[in-house]
């Protein structure tokens, strides 16, 4: 088991000294120091957090609710049109994808496929099961 164990530190290891891992680090670091996506992110949970209030009274305003909620489509675009997030989101793409096909060859080799063949089939799923063929 500690041959498994170790070949699993490697996994690792290379994990985080692939390319798309470091693009990721450098990604992360440049949005979490970009000080207009940071507060744009601040004011998108705080617009969160007021609807959320708004909705729990019992005497809530409809017209406060879409006021609150024009706010926080505002805040929620510039957060997403902002370049740090657009670059942050792309690298986490690339990297979660080859994080998946490696957790699927070890999973299916786990499950009896042959290591050398199997690999990561992108789901197709809706989250619906109600027209679902089944899954795998």
């Amino acid at each position: 088991m500690a041959d498994v164990i170790e070949l699993a530190r490697e996994i690792g290891r290379q994990l985080q000294a692939e390319e798309s891992y470091l693009k990721l680090q450098i990604a992360r670091q440049q949005s979490d120091e970009d000080e207009a996506l940071q507060n744009a992110i601040g004011e998108f949970n705080l617009k969160r957090m007021a609807i959320s209030n708004e909705a729990s009274k019992p005497d809530r305003s409809d017209e406060k609710m879409q006021e609150l909620n024009a706010e926080l489509r505002k805040a929620y675009a510039q957060v997403m049109s902002n370049e740090n997030w657009i670059a942050y989101n792309e690298a986490k793409g690339v990297f979660e994808a080859i994080v998946n096909r490696v957790t699927a060859i070890i999973t299916q080799s786990a499950q009896g496929e042959d290591p050398d063949t199997t690999d990561y089939v992108p789901s197709s799923c809706s989250g619906s099961c109600e027209t679902c063929g089944g899954c795998g």
